[in-house]
């Protein structure tokens, strides 16, 4: 049967019918809880039984958890399209979301299980993930994607690293920074496909001749100036050579931008909030390049702007974009973004706002942490409210 007719065959839980429904869904109830939480974990209200350290716990779940369900979530409802074959679904697609939400519960009670099983149970969705990933690509012969199973695999062990790190050491700084790297890499990397794609998808419909400039070999350069700035971040993130190359990496990354024609798309708001997100990853390459220079600025550029332009503006809100666009699309539903979907995008640029201000106006940090606590959670309250159904019933 052709791919179509299998899956309206499928007798089994909707939600388990293709691999955005579980892993959009654990990813939005995951984002919630857990940020709901955050403000009391950071000022020692709430004692979690992790045996990471409270900022560690917060990063690795945001990235490790949050992050890597959106991804998984992401490239298997991507992977067909590639390869030709059938989705990922059924038992095995329930054993992986199990095997995620496992890697939540461990972390959580790691200081009452050891760090050692936690961290085993932990990397254990990754290490599988990216197995399923390659024997997809590879059944299919479709090599040219290897690249990403490569990722995936990276982002592994930049998981094993991160409890290995914070054993040892008691932090995790590099580890936290090569995980960051990494998901802004693959932004980068998707993004320069899906945003001009869609884009031009939307000026076709408009009768619009000009469309968004094709993937070319300066694309391939700004990736590379960008792979190499995120790379010395990683390792010697105050260092000015990094900052030089963080800085190009941003301006590389601006110049993709303003290729692909986003000023048209102001009317849909499913289009232009793909831009919105990748002009603040953009952004956060230069933020966190000037704050490399900050001994000789005017004024001082705390690291924590560039981070959290990166993770609640460029990562939060392109992981947003696609699930809300992808979820629609895959459902049935018109590509097209309703009030509430609107208000969970605004809700997004509010967090990142009050977060990077706590950032400048440090006296003002317990109610701007509290600010941007609220508004991240309002937006995923409302992405489970308008989503959740469609995720969870048969379309």
């Amino acid at each position: 049967m052709r791919t179509a007719q299998t899956l309206r065959a499928f007798t089994g839980l909707a939600l388990l019918s293709r691999g955005f429904r579980p892993f959009f869904l654990g990813a939005g109830v995951f984002a919630l809880a857990a940020i709901a939480i955050w403000p009391a974990v950071f000022t020692g209200t709430l004692a979690l039984p992790t045996a990471f350290s409270a900022i560690d716990w917060h990063t690795h779940e945001m990235l490790f958890g949050y992050g890597s369900a959106v991804i998984a979530g992401f490239l298997l409802t991507a992977i067909p399209n590639w390869t030709g074959r059938l989705p990922v679904a059924g038992a095995t697609l329930g054993s992986l979301a199990l095997l995620w939400l496992l890697g939540r519960c461990a972390v959580l009670v790691s200081g009452l299980i050891g760090w050692a099983v936690a961290a085993t149970v932990d990397v254990a969705f990754l290490a599988v993930f990216t197995a399923v990933v390659a024997r997809e690509i590879i059944a299919a012969r479709n090599t040219r994607n290897l690249k990403v199973a490569a990722v995936v695999l990276l982002l592994a062990l930049a998981n094993l690293g991160f409890h290995l790190e914070a054993r040892l050491t008691g932090t995790a700084e590099h580890a936290a920074r090569a995980a960051l790297a990494l998901i802004v890499f693959l932004i980068l990397l998707f993004g320069g496909r899906v945003v001009p794609s869609f884009t031009g998808n939307w000026l076709a419909k408009r009768g619009e001749a000009r469309r968004p400039a094709p993937a070319d070999r300066w694309d391939t350069a700004a990736l590379v100036v960008s792979g190499v700035g995120l790379s010395g971040w990683v390792a010697v993130p105050d260092a000015r050579i990094t900052g030089a190359a963080l800085l190009a990496g941003g301006a590389a990354n601006l110049w993709r931008l303003g290729r692909w024609r986003g000023w048209r798309t102001f009317p849909d708001p499913l289009v232009l909030v793909l831009h919105a997100a990748f002009l603040l990853v953009a952004l956060g390459f230069l933020a966190a390049g000037a704050s490399c220079f900050r001994a000789i600025l005017p004024v001082d550029l705390p690291v924590a702007v560039g981070i959290h332009v990166w993770a609640i503006g460029g990562i939060g809100g392109m992981t947003l974009a696609m699930m809300t666009r992808a979820t629609l699309g895959h459902v049935g539903h018109a590509l097209v973004a309703s009030t509430g979907t609107r208000a969970i995008y605004l809700l997004v640029a509010v967090a990142l706002a009050a977060r990077v201000s706590m950032a400048l106006l440090p006296s003002w940090g317990a109610q701007l942490m509290l600010a941007a606590a609220t508004a991240w959670c309002m937006a995923f309250a409302g992405f489970l409210a308008i989503y959740g159904p469609m995720l969870t019933r048969r379309s």
